[in-house]
């Protein structure tokens, strides 16, 4: 039997443990509470985004049909236009200028819906060699223009992966482009030409397509920063060839790598699942 001070020393015990279990309870409530109602914040936001995302959209469409007319109607005034005065020349190239413009305004227009929108992805086995001979052969008279030489190392053997071909084109041209941009202006004459070397591996059913460049690298700072959208440091850019082409790898459940060192080039490596 229990004496006086075991069922004191009991009761005590037993008394914290109920306390020690309120408690537990209790934070436990404030916890989940606290879960739900972030739970609740995290789908109001989410449908806010939603909803700016159709109406930013739907606002970037709505400006694109009067865009057309101005521009059809400015090349229309052009063609009307005589070239007979000194002064029919300077209004003919005020309204080449506005339609320069005009046509700067569609493309940023594309690329935002482009980016924005829904990408569909339309996934087929695909030979990735034969795809980035492809992609070199239209590619290679820009790079003679820019005065950069492209090698391409292909694979020792055919590799088949599943993706959509021309959403995978797009996101190299966009490196291959910036690959180029980067090295405008640092080989001067005399010098070896700048460089962009295309190669392509598979490992452990992943394919690793690289695009490396001789340019001046990207400092560690930027390094993050160049995928931001809108972001640019090109005269005329939209920040949103980089950010299109990560989506664009994550959309295929890969990634786009970036491995760069000021002084001694870049490399873009897309990351994608063969399967």
């Amino acid at each position: 039997m229990f004496d006086d001070l075991s069922w004191q020393s009991f009761f005590i015990g037993f008394s914290i443990g109920l306390l020690a279990c309120a408690l537990a309870s209790a934070w436990a409530v404030v916890f989940l509470r606290r879960r739900a109602v972030e739970l609740e914040r995290r789908a109001r936001d989410s449908e806010r985004l939603a909803e700016l995302g159709t109406l930013t959209g739907g606002l970037a469409h709505e400006i694109k049909n009067p865009l057309s007319t101005i521009q059809l109607n400015l090349q229309l005034l052009q063609e009307d236009l005589p070239n007979a005065s000194d002064n029919d020349r300077r209004v003919a190239n005020r309204l080449a200028t506005v339609r320069q413009e005009a046509g700067r305004l569609r493309e940023i227009l594309d690329d935002f819906l482009r980016y924005a929108g829904r990408i569909e992805l339309e996934k087929q086995p695909t030979d990735v060699g034969k795809l980035l001979e492809e992609l070199v052969d239209f590619y290679m008279p820009q790079s003679q223009v820019s005065h950069v030489q492209l090698r391409y190392a292909g694979p020792p053997q055919t590799i088949m992966a599943n993706l959509d071909a021309r959403l995978i084109k797009q996101s190299l041209l966009n490196l291959m482009l910036n690959a180029t941009q980067a090295m405008a202006g640092v080989h001067e004459a005399g010098q070896a030409p700048g460089e962009v070397i295309l190669s392509v591996t598979s490992r452990d059913n992943v394919v690793r397509i690289s695009i490396t460049d001789t340019g001046p690298g990207i400092s560690p700072d930027k390094q993050e920063q160049i995928f931001q959208a809108y972001y640019t440091t090109k005269k005329g850019g939209t920040g949103l060839g980089l950010p299109m082409a990560r989506r664009i790898a994550q959309e295929h459940g890969g990634q786009l790598i970036l491995q760069s060192e000021p002084g001694r080039g870049s490399s873009f490596i897309l990351e994608l699942p063969i399967g």
